[in-house]
């Protein structure tokens, strides 16, 4: 069978499964979910053998930094990977909810109601939690997940899917509700990307180059995640304490990841006093900080910011920093180079909070609260499959019921539009 009929055939069985599953009760789509996460701690070794394989032969190709994070599996983070896709099965049930209901004066009743998608092709690279995070969320939407992750956790995403698909056998559940493409190429996601009479979506989940590859080559709907530039601004009237907590946290504890600060904004009126401490507790964590030059005036050390800078999502401890004179300022600069992510401010003024809501578009706005929030878990999502920063269906964060639809059911009692002889 050659790749591309291979692909096809995949899809397909994704695409009877999908049948399958829509017809399913929450009850069993929840019990499916909670044997999805006790099949990820029961097959531990399996899963951390298969990923210490894939780290040793990325270490072997050089790489490092960031990749190598989001490739890294351990104890914790396979506890931390189990508790979310556990966590899905406790929330409310996207399937047959009706969303809005109303009679109209000629008495048919109308309804929206949430269906499955159907078919997900879900297109990433390292991150082998996505594995896992997809499956459960689409299989609890009813959806089958068609996954192509990338080659360098090959390994991982094999173990991981494996114990997921024994799972789901196990509960008398269709194995192609969760299947992981053989063929890893770019012509294989090529002929995937075509496949309109099989995919409902796809969601491509790394780099910039992975990004706009999907979106070139897609006959599919596509939901798109560029990047995370991520912005705190530092109003004049905020609570430098809370916006230093704000800026250690988002940008120190985990800068891998989309929701990691990348630029901190800092009005004038405030400069003096907050930079001086921002750069001591950056230069204690080992962040490299490029700052515009009225920054350097006041923290010397620090080195020159090219304006490139302002618009690069680092994903290491690296920091672009800016003095500007107001919020229409801020404003200015994120609307020209952000990412529509998230982005922050810290304030105790209530109108520029309201006007950082209002006047940013980005998916995901806080209010005095770090941007490392922004995320499907901590949002109440239990996992999410991704951050659309695509205004279609879903925009932000993307939980279960972001994989599902709302279509209208009408219900009458015989009425027609044009009575006979009317």
């Amino acid at each position: 069978m050659s790749a591309v009929s291979g692909v096809r055939a995949q899809a397909e069985s994704a695409r009877a499964a999908a049948q399958v599953l829509a017809q399913l009760d929450g009850a069993t789509r929840r019990a499916g979910v909670r044997a999805m996460a006790d099949a990820i701690l029961a097959d531990r070794d399996a899963i951390l053998a298969a990923n210490a394989e894939d780290l040793a032969a990325a270490a072997a190709l050089g790489t490092g930094g960031a990749l190598l994070d989001r490739l890294r599996l351990d104890a914790a983070r396979l506890d931390a990977i189990a508790a979310g896709v556990r966590a899905v099965a406790e929330l409310p049930d996207p399937v047959g909810a009706v969303t809005r209901r109303e009679r109209r004066p000629n008495g048919i009743e109308v309804e929206r109601v949430r269906i499955p998608l159907g078919v997900i092709a879900m297109i990433y690279e390292a991150r082998p939690n996505v594995t896992a995070d997809a499956a459960a969320l689409c299989f609890f939407a009813g959806n089958a997940a068609l996954l192509r992750g990338g080659s360098e956790a090959r390994a991982s995403n094999r173990a991981l899917a494996a114990a997921l698909r024994a799972a789901l056998v196990a509960q008398g559940l269709p194995a192609d509700t969760v299947a992981l493409l053989a063929d890893t190429g770019r012509e294989a996601m090529v002929e995937l990307l075509a496949l309109t009479d099989l995919i409902d979506l796809a969601i491509p989940r790394g780099g910039p180059g992975l990004i706009r590859f999907v979106a070139e080559h897609a006959r599919v709907p596509v939901i798109r995640h560029y990047q995370g530039v991520c912005h705190l601004f530092v109003d004049a009237s905020a609570d430098l304490d809370l916006a230093l907590a704000l800026l250690i946290d988002g940008k120190t504890t985990r800068p891998a990841v989309c929701n990691a600060l990348e630029t901190l904004l800092v009005h004038a009126d405030c400069a003096k006093a907050f930079l001086p401490r921002a750069a001591a507790a950056l230069a204690q964590r080992g962040v490299e900080v490029r700052a515009c030059a009225a920054s350097r005036a006041l923290v010397p050390e620090w080195g020159a910011a090219q304006e490139s800078d302002f618009g690069t999502e680092f994903l290491d401890r690296i920091l672009a920093v800016r003095v500007l004179p107001d919020l229409d300022a801020a404003i200015t600069h994120i609307r020209r180079h952000g990412s529509d992510h998230t982005e922050v401010i810290a304030t105790r003024d209530a109108q520029a909070a309201s006007r950082f809501e209002r006047e940013l578009r980005s998916a995901v706005i806080m209010v005095n609260a770090s941007s490392r929030f922004s995320d499907g878990g901590e949002l109440g999502l239990g996992a999410e499959i991704g951050v659309s920063t695509t205004r279609l269906h879903a925009y932000g964060p993307m939980g279960a019921e972001a994989l599902t639809i709302e279509r209208y059911v009408v219900r009458g009692t015989g009425q027609v539009r044009h009575p006979p002889g009317a």
